[in-house]
């Protein structure tokens, strides 16, 4: 690179400001902490969840937390919606409120949405895993062809009134998937699950390369395990499996919520703009040995 290039390069932009993004999942757990991370960093948000009345609430704290903040600011505007995510029906019913509750164009996609279970894949009953498929599986699916659908429509509308399409900004689809679409935990069972989530590590990727063109970039976040309410109980009851799950993170602690901050918002921010198909994983090392 010559001497001339390199001198243009400026500080990364990080920022989220003027951005709509939405966020599945959003009003608890690890899609919260994400959405306050998104909210701090300046971008609107919708969040979106089954219990439409706690999204509203994290909703109106989020803005009330960033005006105590930064009293001199705009305060992002964050909104609670309800969508059940394994049915088509209230995906696209969800995406149209979000646009027009906004008036805004989404630019940003993060979807949270999902559980576990833990069962021997020979005792999981087929309904159990058409349920747990349906979430976190088409669940992810139908949002991200949703967004792409509007963000398409959007590009199209701004052709015909202007006669380009540039007005519609690029956008960026974080799927959350885990650890576990990429290897096998122990000693738990979970086989349903970490098929759920190879699904969606593979998901990213195959969408990542055919909306590259359309100005979409599609990555995919993998935590590992993470210290939450439902780990916490599950630890609590079993100091073994404690100290199993911790030996194995070469850093030597489980993940928090927190940690997933730094890596949402840069996939959604311009600084990752060459960014896409990629599984980053929050593992603290977990996968590399």
């Amino acid at each position: 690179m010559s001497t001339s290039a390199l001198s243009t390069i400026g500080p990364p932009n990080f920022s989220l400001r003027g951005k709509l993004v939405l966020l599945t999942g959003g009003a608890q757990g690890l899609g919260l902490a994400m959405g306050q991370a998104i909210v701090a960093s300046g971008a609107d948000l919708a969040l979106v969840d089954l219990n439409k009345h706690e999204a509203q609430v994290q909703a109106d704290l989020m803005m009330d937390a960033f005006e105590a903040k930064h009293p001199n600011q705009r305060p992002p505007i964050v909104t609670g919606h309800y969508a059940n995510v394994a049915d088509e029906t209230s995906v696209d019913a969800c995406v149209a409120e979000v646009v027009a509750t906004h008036a805004a164009t989404i630019s940003g996609l993060v979807t949270s949405a999902g559980f576990v279970e833990n069962f021997p894949a020979e005792d999981y009953p087929p309904a159990c895993m058409r349920a747990l498929w349906a979430v976190n599986v088409d669940g992810t699916y139908l949002f991200a062809t949703a967004v792409a659908r509007h963000l398409q429509n959007a590009r199209a509308a701004a052709t015909v009134e202007t006669g380009t399409g540039k007005q519609v900004p690029e956008a960026s689809m974080v799927l959350v998937g885990s650890m576990s679409g990429a290897i096998v935990n122990v000693p738990q069972p979970q086989a349903p699950y970490n098929i759920s989530k190879a699904a969606v590590r593979h998901m990213a990727a195959s969408l990542a390369v055919e909306w590259a063109s359309a100005g979409i970039r599609v990555n995919c976040l993998s935590p590992g395990y993470m210290q939450t309410p439902l780990t916490a109980a599950l630890l609590n009851a079993d100091p073994a499996l404690r100290r199993r799950w911790i030996t194995g993170v070469p850093q030597g602690r489980l993940g928090l919520p927190a940690d997933l901050a730094g890596p949402v918002v840069f996939l959604l921010s311009d600084a990752a703009r060459y960014v896409t198909g990629a599984d980053l994983r929050v593992d603290g090392g977990y996968t590399l040995i």
